[in-house]
């Protein structure tokens, strides 16, 4: 039996350390983040794109009370953006939770639903998009979704 290792690539960065760029993009996912429809959970999530025109996407949690109607902040961002600049590449992704319910300090992470959807849009315009996950101080960046999710589902099994 062969046993092979999965390795992940990320940046630790304390708040202070990222750049001005990364810095606003948090800022504006804390700023959509707080205006979730989160009245279940009470969950706040908001992601904020950077496209390569410099367009800034926002989104956020949008609750249902049947469940899997609802609808996450990353893919709500995404589908926003390839809906209304279909031909731009998204460069980067920020993405911040918080609590009403208690205090939370950890980085949250894409569900999987998520990061299927990131990998998809990342195959289909050829280049990266890197990942930036806030917590209370912390700050991971992953260079690319491959990083949060090595093997992802792929179009190419469907066509065999």
């Amino acid at each position: 039996m062969k046993k092979n290792t999965i390795t992940i690539q990320y940046k630790s960065l304390d708040l202070s350390e990222v750049s001005e760029e990364d810095k606003l993009l948090i800022h504006k996912a804390e700023e959509i983040r707080d205006k979730a429809y989160a009245v279940y959970s009470d969950f706040y999530v908001g992601a904020s794109l950077l496209l390569d025109n410099g367009e800034i996407i926002m989104g956020n949690n949008q609750e249902n009370i049947a469940f899997p109607s609802s609808l996450c902040a990353e893919r709500v961002a995404i589908f926003y953006c390839k809906a209304n600049y279909p031909d731009s590449k998204i460069r980067k992704i920020a993405i911040t939770a918080k609590s009403i319910k208690e205090a939370y300090h950890e980085v949250v992470t894409p569900c999987g639903s998520c990061r299927q959807v990131i990998s998809e849009y990342e195959r289909n315009q050829g280049s990266p998009i890197e990942i930036i996950l806030k917590g209370e101080q912390e700050v991971l960046i992953f260079n690319s979704i491959k990083d949060l999710l090595p093997l992802s589902f792929e179009s190419l099994v469907l066509r065999k």
